[in-house]
């Protein structure tokens, strides 16, 4: 349907749901089709000011450098998995989602997974399809009074517990980015995770898929968890060592599972997974497959995309071109130095966050912060909140949570003209970092991660870096380089901090690879080396 009066044009692929399609008829024409193959999008995007994906379409750089009239790509549901946000936000082009459209069919569907393994709903229509009638074989278990852990309170996690105290549970749940009073408010009670594995009779995951989740269940996860336990996974795949569940499961430690999400999707013919019979529920990644939630996520991005043609702002931008100008200019350089210290200080914590603080030193504390502190903020609730979190929501994610930001800034320069400090502190444990702009990037400036804690350095953040705390001792950075060198992965950058000789000490590696998780136990095996972890950044 072509609008005469339309001065843009817009490409909407992947069968985005059509109740998008008039929201832009005061403003743009809609060209709409199915998925295309990646060189016939290359050959015509230049044509378009705006696109609007599903899943199937990757938004690629190569995509993005030919999109010569792009103001907005919009992707309508939760994830930016599938478009090159850096790229984006190079070019100038906002990147918009959906980030609650499909909340409730998300936590529905949670829902559905546990009832349905609970009283075993699959294997009993299964045997009835077969002309069978054999109640005796599919006993099951009530939810009313079990308990049930949460792992993560996002949206998605907060909506299911409210769902499951009504069922009578008793609600555990984890999260280190929600304080105890918020989670009690919610309806759950906030626990470790060692005692969330422990108590459970069932656990759904409603986490984020990052360095730190990725493979979390894993053979060792299973064993700490209390012997006969149901999982859910509607969340990320990737999360759950597939392999080792399917294990877990044989062995009896797991009495069962319910995934709708995989590691390789579509979930491979040869999976272990396939093998367990009546034992596991597997659903084809349906969490977000409703009527509604497609309808809504949909219009929502419709009606964002339709706002930025017009020359408004989007509502859920996950990219710095939503925020404003005048605030940015002054402080472009310095946000994705934010971003990343946020992400850092969340990645090194091993207990629950109550307060944030950040502190501007130097010429910054002259200038417009508030984009900082939000770019921060961003950095570290990206790490928790599986719903997505933006230059947008961030404040009022941090807040939803519970959590007490405070922001102060001081003129006193010492050893870097402007310094960004973040700490995070928890009843449990307090982490503190710092970083820099170091000036002209094209001689070795750019961005300088200078504070870890008590100890200091002069480093890219950038990319895959371990972070070894141990005791100084002769022959520690040999152990470490030998371990990566069998495991094949490359050092390109290491630098150590000490507090005194033979003392505390912090050996920062860059590699040129995410470390397994059972390369990182077996490096804090070594005799003064503990916590041993590795970020992305």
């Amino acid at each position: 349907m072509k609008n005469p009066l339309a001065l843009a044009k817009v490409l909407l692929l992947d069968r985005v749901d059509p109740a998008a399609i008039p929201l832009f008829d005061a403003v743009a024409e809609v060209d709409a089709r199915d998925a295309i193959a990646p060189d016939e999008l290359l050959a015509i995007i230049g044509e378009y000011d705006a696109l609007m994906v599903r899943s199937a379409t990757k938004v690629t750089r190569a995509v993005i450098e030919a999109g010569k009239r792009l103001r907005i790509i919009g992707r309508a549901g939760v994830g930016v998995d599938n478009i090159d946000v850096n790229a984006a936000t190079q070019a100038g082009i906002i990147v918009v989602n959906s980030p609650e459209g499909n909340t409730i069919a998300a936590s529905e569907h949670a829902l559905a997974l546990m009832l349905a393994l609970s009283r075993r709903v699959a294997p009993a229509d299964a045997s009835m399809k077969a002309g069978l009638w054999k109640r005796e074989a599919f006993m099951g278990n009530e939810l009313y009074h079990s308990t049930l852990g949460v792992m993560g309170l996002g949206k998605i996690g907060a909506r299911l517990v409210k769902a499951a105290n009504a069922l009578g549970m008793h609600v555990l749940a984890f999260d280190p980015f929600v304080t105890p009073e918020r989670a009690t408010e919610m309806g759950a009670e906030l626990v470790g995770l060692d005692e969330l594995l422990a108590n459970s009779d069932y656990l759904s995951i409603h986490v984020p898929k990052t360095p730190e989740t990725q493979g979390l269940f894993n053979r060792q996860t299973f064993a700490k968890c209390k012997r006969g336990i149901r999982i859910i996974n509607a969340a990320r795949g990737g999360i759950i060592d597939e392999a080792a569940l399917a294990e877990a499961i044989r062995e009896g430690q797991v009495a069962g599972a319910a995934l709708d999400v995989f590691a390789q999707e579509p979930l491979q013919a040869d999976s272990p997974l396939r093998d367990l019979g009546d034992r596991i529920i597997l659903t084809p990644h349906l969490g977000a497959s409703t009527e509604e939630a497609q309808v809504k996520v949909a219009v929502d991005v419709a009606e964002q995309i339709a706002c930025v043609l017009k020359g408004e702002s989007a509502r859920s931008a996950v990219n710095i071109p939503s925020m404003r100008p005048e605030l940015i200019e002054p402080v472009r350089a310095f946000l994705p130095l934010a971003e990343k210290l946020g992400s850092l200080a969340a990645q090194i914590m091993t207990g629950p966050v109550r307060r944030i603080e950040v502190l501007y030193h130097g010429g910054l504390a002259s200038k417009a912060v508030e984009p900082l502190t939000t770019a921060m903020l961003k950095g570290i609730l990206s790490q928790a909140v599986p719903e997505g979190v933006n230059y947008v929501n961030a404040n009022l994610v941090a807040k939803e949570r519970g959590l007490e930001v405070r922001e102060a800034r001081s003129s006193d320069v010492k050893d870097y003209a402007d310094l960004i400090t973040v700490s995070l502190i928890g009843d449990e444990d307090a982490h503190t970092v710092a970083g820099t702009m170091l000036s002209d990037p094209g001689q070795g400036g750019g961005a300088r991660l200078v504070k870890i804690d008590a100890f200091a350095f002069n480093l890219m953040p950038q990319g895959y870096v371990l972070l070894i705390p141990h005791q100084d001792m002769p022959g520690a950075v040999g152990q470490v380089g030998t371990l990566l060198g069998h495991a094949n992965i490359n050092i390109f950058g290491l630098q150590l901090g000490r507090q005194h000789k033979q003392g505390p000490a912090l050996m920062v590696l860059n590699v040129d690879e995410a470390v397994p998780r059972t390369l990182l136990e077996e490096l804090g095996a070594l005799p003064g080396f503990h916590d041993v972890r590795c970020v992305t950044l």
